[in-house]
């Protein structure tokens, strides 16, 4: 799978996906600093993930985490800070909350700034951090 927005592309082609770019972000997150090496080259192995990129440059990442029928765990979401501001993650997470794979699914993440992003797609607070999103049929932004 392959969207265009606006001078970036966001793929699903894990051959794509710069392990060092998601290790350096990783590294210095909030919810993952602490983090081995090897235990984010496994979780990349192990999901469904998407990059954006700008050329051959992965400047934003997510992945899921699923049974791949009922139930997706969306983390690791990031837009490196000078790309922010253009929409980038709003459409990444549109792009995976409308795919037609998980569009039925209910959908669980974790985030402590984010809420406001999330919101948008359906997901609403579980807790002070975690926040579900119920299936829902598609919605196009």
């Amino acid at each position: 799978m392959e969207v265009q927005f606006k001078e970036y592309l966001i793929s699903d082609d894990t051959s794509r996906i710069n392990v060092q770019t998601v290790i350096d972000f990783l590294s210095i997150s909030y919810w993952a600093s602490r983090r081995p090496i090897e235990k984010i080259k496994k979780s990349i192995q192990s999901s469904i993930c998407y990059g954006v990129y700008q050329g051959d440059k992965m400047i934003g990442f997510a992945r899921l985490i699923t049974d791949g029928a009922t139930m997706y765990y969306l983390c690791d979401v990031f837009v490196l800070e000078e790309y922010r501001g253009q929409g980038i993650s709003k459409k990444l997470v549109d792009v995976i909350t409308n795919a037609s794979e998980f569009e039925w699914m209910t959908g669980i993440l974790g985030t402590q700034d984010a809420h406001g992003l999330y919101e948008q797609f359906g997901f609403s607070k579980d807790s002070e951090r975690f926040m579900k999103r119920l299936p829902q049929p598609r919605k196009v932004y």
